[in-house]
């Protein structure tokens, strides 16, 4: 009888390798080492990044901050007496209350009529998408220094404005410098030229938000105005927002230009005293600094804004410079109270 030749499995070879349990599996060459490998490696000495160019060009800017700094503080061309008696005079100071004036009805009144001419985009009307992107495309090819003329000298033109019937009777007029002054010249010319531009923003603003959250608000019944004002809009807001604080920045500082209509506004101000006084460079940076300071604030109020808005994006908003600025002095006041050798 023939026996079947067995095979004989030990203790240290479970699987019938060959090799002893202990042994693992075979190395390789990426083996890692052994534990005085690694601490070999931790001995060795850690080099920072190099980066010479940065600190070179870093260099750079401060000492030219510095020249400039050195040339305003030195330089009597700058006639720093000149600029600290008119910074502050009533006369510039009711010039930057026009400069503000001009701005807000500016603002209000053009993204107003932006907000109409950017849903009139958005309709479905192929007549009111073409009446919006004609009043778009005039304007916008149209320079502001044209349209502010235009409106200063539409007394010329018309001189009496009524209402009636079409080609036919008047029923009520008036005398168009009686209404159109030019003051109110320049808010409709700036009114005019900001919408233009404020119906793209709003447009791009509103076509950012995604339409299946319109489909599923008109699937559960919501009014279409509803739609808009709780769900479209706060979404659309955080596009909106940064686009449209440049234009009521730029429209602030585009506000000079309303000089070519005699309007005491701060840069006519400032040309009128300057022509009278012949302290050309002291008195534009009278402008200079109230142009700089309220551009200061628009930003920053335009940046808390944008915060409210940012709610349903982010859990937790970033702390606000103010909040920064308070840590950081909390920070240094705890450094102080600790003695030196102590834990903090």
């Amino acid at each position: 009888m023939t026996t079947a030749p067995t095979t004989t499995t030990t203790a240290t070879d479970p699987v019938g390798t060959g090799r002893p349990a202990e042994a693992g599996p075979p190395e390789g060459p990426d083996d890692v080492d052994g534990p005085d490998d690694l601490g070999s490696l931790a001995g060795l000495p850690v080099v920072p990044a190099r980066h010479p160019w940065r600190w070179a060009a870093g260099a750079a800017v401060v000492v030219l901050t510095a020249q400039f700094l050195h040339g305003l503080a030195v330089n009597p061309g700058w006639d720093w007496p000149t600029f600290r008696a008119f910074l502050t005079t009533g006369t510039v100071l009711t010039a930057v209350g026009t400069t503000l004036q001009l701005t807000c009805y500016g603002t209000v009144l053009g993204f107003a009529l932006g907000a109409v001419v950017a849903l009139l985009r958005l309709s479905p009307s192929p007549v009111l998408q073409t009446i919006a992107w004609t009043y778009i495309w005039i304007f916008r090819s149209i320079p502001l220094i044209v349209q502010l003329i235009f409106w200063f000298n539409l007394s010329y033109l018309y001189q009496r404005l009524g209402l009636g019937v079409p080609f036919g009777p008047t029923f009520w007029s008036f005398a168009t410098m009686d209404v159109l002054g030019p003051l109110g010249a320049a808010v409709l010319g700036l009114a005019l030229h900001q919408a233009a531009y404020a119906a793209e923003i709003i447009r791009s603003g509103l076509v950012s938000v995604d339409g299946g959250q319109t489909e599923a608000a008109a699937a559960l019944g919501i009014p279409r105005w509803r739609q808009l004002r709780r769900i479209v809009l706060p979404q659309a807001m955080r596009a909106i927002l940064p686009n449209a604080g440049n234009e009521v920045i730029s429209l602030f500082k585009g506000t000079s230009i309303v000089s070519v209509m005699a309007i005491g506004e701060l840069f006519y101000q400032v040309q009128v005293i300057y022509g009278r006084t012949g302290r050309v460079v002291p008195l534009l940076m009278v402008a200079t600094v109230w142009y700089v300071l309220l551009t200061t604030l628009l930003s920053a109020g335009q940046y808390y804004v944008e915060r409210y808005f940012a709610r349903g994006s982010r859990r937790t908003p970033p702390p606000t410079p103010l909040r920064r600025l308070r840590d950081l002095v909390q920070q240094i006041r705890a450094t102080r109270l600790v003695p030196s050798g102590g834990l903090k």
